[in-house]
């Protein structure tokens, strides 16, 4: 097959220089050109369209959302966001993630070089997800790993028990989880979503300090609640709770209440949060009253947490390949069994409002 082509378009000549040679060590990747702005990124682009591009938001003579929208109408292309790792920053990324771009690079405002070199595995991460994205007709390029670093099971943070059937109550919980393409799918579920809502926990892979921009975003759109999720957060109706990037979330239960845990920990299935982390975690402390959902993105982060909660009696559901942008972490929970079924996005929000048991679902 043939290796992923990335363009970069960046006014610093620094992350040019470093980010090429990370991807270029990376297996099944080639850097075909970069650009210190997306005007002169298009004449260079034109000789030869990348898969993938990497962009930057604040750049001269045109902006970086300004170019995104205009790539997105023009030509569809996978777009990996590389912004500084500030709140100003991650506010102007939702907008760019709003508007079709599929993933987020962080970079800070001191010691550049140091960082993106230890952040290779995201960025290949980053890369491959971006590359498989339903943004194009070409054919996608090569699916063989890139990064070799050991990956870690949810047993690193939250030991495996076994399976308690609990008594099945009125009090639901939802548990999502998601990645590549879900800023968009997660804003079109929560958008539809009424104030009657059972309490909503959702891992959305995103890293530390966009979390919160994102929140605030879509609390700004949703009838319901949404909010980054802090230590002990009750899990209440109308009210969604995202983990914040770079931690895990875990559901726990204090008597007759759901919380949430927010805690440290290795990555697992190489992300923090994981949500196979916040699936285990809602299989020991809800069980059948969840109803798990799973959604676009890259690997399979989720699929061994899934299989735990459905294996309670949860209701567990997947996002169809047809309405992915990437049907990776769907794919690998349907495959180990741990689904019910799969859906369209556009039947989700109706799922959720509806909040069906097994039996119910699986009966029509």
């Amino acid at each position: 097959m043939t290796d992923t082509k990335v363009f970069i378009v960046d006014d610093s000549a620094v992350v040019r220089q470093v980010l090429t040679g990370l991807l270029d060590s990376l297996p099944g990747v080639k850097v075909i050109g970069a650009a210190p702005d997306p005007i002169f990124a298009l004449t260079r682009m034109e000789k030869d369209w990348p898969d993938v591009i990497i962009l930057d938001i604040e750049m001269p003579r045109m902006d970086g959302i300004t170019f995104l929208k205009k790539l997105m109408h023009e030509h569809p292309t996978p777009v990996v966001i590389c912004s500084t790792l500030t709140a100003k920053g991650a506010e102007v990324t939702m907008q760019a993630m709003s508007a079709g771009a599929v993933d987020i690079i962080t970079k800070p405002t001191v010691n550049l070089k140091g960082f993106l070199q230890d952040s290779k595995t995201l960025l290949a991460d980053a890369i491959k997800g971006a590359a498989h994205a339903r943004l194009k007709k070409s054919a996608g390029p090569s699916s063989k790993p890139v990064d070799g670093s050991p990956k870690l099971t949810a047993d690193a943070v939250l030991s495996p028990t076994s399976l308690i059937s609990m008594t099945e109550t009125t009090d639901r919980v939802v548990a999502i989880g998601t990645s590549t393409g879900g800023t968009q799918a997660l804003e079109y579920v929560l958008t539809r979503l009424p104030r009657t809502t059972p309490g909503i926990v959702i891992v959305q892979h995103m890293p530390e300090a966009f979390t919160a921009a994102f929140a605030k975003r879509l609390d700004s759109l949703c009838q319901i609640t949404v909010k980054e999720a802090e230590q002990n957060d009750r899990v209440i109706p109308g009210l969604a709770l995202i983990a914040p990037g770079g931690k895990h979330m875990l559901l726990r239960r204090s008597g007759a209440q759901y919380r949430v845990e927010i805690k440290d920990g290795p990555l697992v299935s190489r992300h923090r949060p994981s949500v196979d982390v916040l699936f285990r975690s809602a299989a020991q402390a809800a069980g059948k009253n969840v109803l798990g959902v799973i959604m676009t993105g890259m690997g399979d982060d989720g699929a061994h947490g899934m299989k735990e909660l459905h294996d309670t009696g949860a209701l567990c559901v997947a996002q169809d390949e047809a309405s992915c942008v990437v049907y990776g972490m769907p794919k690998e929970a349907v495959k180990l069994g741990g689904t019910d079924g799969e859906l369209p996005l556009s039947a989700i929000p109706n799922l959720i409002i509806q909040s069906p048991n097994r039996a119910k679902f699986l009966k029509g």
